[in-house]
């Protein structure tokens, strides 16, 4: 009876036991299970906000390559600050006081807000007329050379998109649109490349040769029915274009011993032709054009050149002289316009004039002033 009662307890004490151990393996499957979960959600948290961050920054950075892209784009096309349409005409007032004295100098800027968005047509235009007009060597340049080799590429095809633009089948409205931009790249272009000092004999080639097409274009009317357009001679249009170029002393002083040269030919020419004959009122006109030209320039300009640094004192000894000589080839004509030597001393009255302001003047051949200050004022 013990026995069975013994190992009854012994039994239940094995039960109990049991029970406390399975107790006990359930509580800390449970503490594991809380502590792993836990723990894998503290690991989550950051693992998603990381997720979400870097995908959030992928989308901002496509967003700002797709603004950029579209920047470069606007860039290119000048579609932010294009005002007016492809056909607009230019309101810059560069064509003010054509063939008349300027009461302000006749350098100034142009309206800034008409003027770039002109300019940044006239680059894409010119570039793209320059790149059929010549292909140029792909060959690489060196670092020093490169800055040159492309302001005076700038320079040519400026001078070319303006030469074309002078011609007799420009369009009236591209001329004037487009006209003063090249003008404006032209003298920009000039100045840097003088400032760089090099090559300087092929620059004075292109600027001369210009100047004598501008000329021989000015004094060339239109035939038929070209230039019916304009309400004033083609002539005076490209007088106009001179004149602004001739701010630039290194062009001015230039086109005016190109303008004398040409009037001596000119009255040359005048004094032995017919007066009947059908090309004799478009020589006359060209010279009146002519001998105005060359007042306009002295008159705007001669004092503005002479203060600057680089002004070139033998060239205006040249040119001088040869307005002297311009002026005894003019006075041959007297008996059949007198006008001509009227203008001529008018113009050699101004020279006698700013000659004398300027104090830097007493450093040139006398016999050239002389000559000048020998003709009545």
């Amino acid at each position: 009876m013990s026995t069975s009662v013994t190992e009854a307890a012994d039994q239940m004490e094995k039960e109990e036991s049991l029970r406390l151990a399975i107790a006990v393996s359930l509580l800390r499957s449970k503490i594991q299970n809380h502590q792993s979960s836990s723990s894998t959600s503290r690991c989550d948290v950051p693992s998603e906000t990381d997720a979400l961050r870097w995908k959030q920054k992928a989308k901002e950075r496509k967003r700002e390559i797709i603004r950029l892209q579209e920047d470069l784009k606007d860039a290119e096309s000048a579609k932010h600050c294009d005002l007016f349409p492809e056909s607009a005409s230019c309101k810059c007032y560069f064509f003010d006081n054509l063939g008349e004295f300027s009461g302000r100098r006749i350098g100034e800027a142009s309206e800034p807000r008409f003027n770039d968005v002109l300019r940044r047509r006239f680059l894409r235009l010119a570039r793209t007329r320059g790149r059929r007009i010549s292909n140029r060597s792909s060959q690489r340049l060196r670092l020093s050379e490169a800055g040159y080799d492309e302001i005076s590429e700038q320079l040519r095809i400026s001078i070319d998109f303006l030469l074309e633009l002078s011609e007799a089948n420009s369009n009236a409205s591209n001329f004037s649109n487009w006209s003063h931009q090249a003008v404006d790249f032209i003298l920009a272009s000039l100045e840097k490349l003088l400032l760089m000092g090099r090559n300087l004999e092929s620059v004075e080639e292109s600027i001369s040769s210009m100047i004598t097409q501008l000329i021989t274009r000015m004094c060339t009317p239109f035939k038929g029915n070209e230039g019916k357009h304009l309400k004033t001679s083609v002539g005076f249009y490209v007088q106009h274009l001179i004149r602004k170029l001739g701010s630039e002393p290194y062009i001015g002083q230039r086109a005016v011993f190109a303008i004398s040269q040409r009037i001596s030919i000119l009255a040359e020419n005048l004094l032995f032709m017919d007066p009947f004959d059908e090309s004799f009122p478009e020589m006359d006109e060209c010279m009146f054009i002519l001998i105005q030209l060359i007042e306009f320039l002295i008159c705007d300009y001669l004092v503005p050149w002479a203060e600057k640094e680089a002004f070139e004192t033998a060239v205006f000894e040249e040119w001088v002289a040869s307005v002297v000589h311009a002026r005894k080839a003019v006075a041959a004509l007297e008996e059949r316009n007198g006008l001509y030597i009227l203008y001529m001393d008018r113009v050699t009255g101004e020279l006698a004039k700013r000659v004398g302001q300027v104090t830097s003047f007493r450093e040139v051949e006398p016999s050239i002033l002389d000559k000048i200050i020998s003709y009545p004022e």
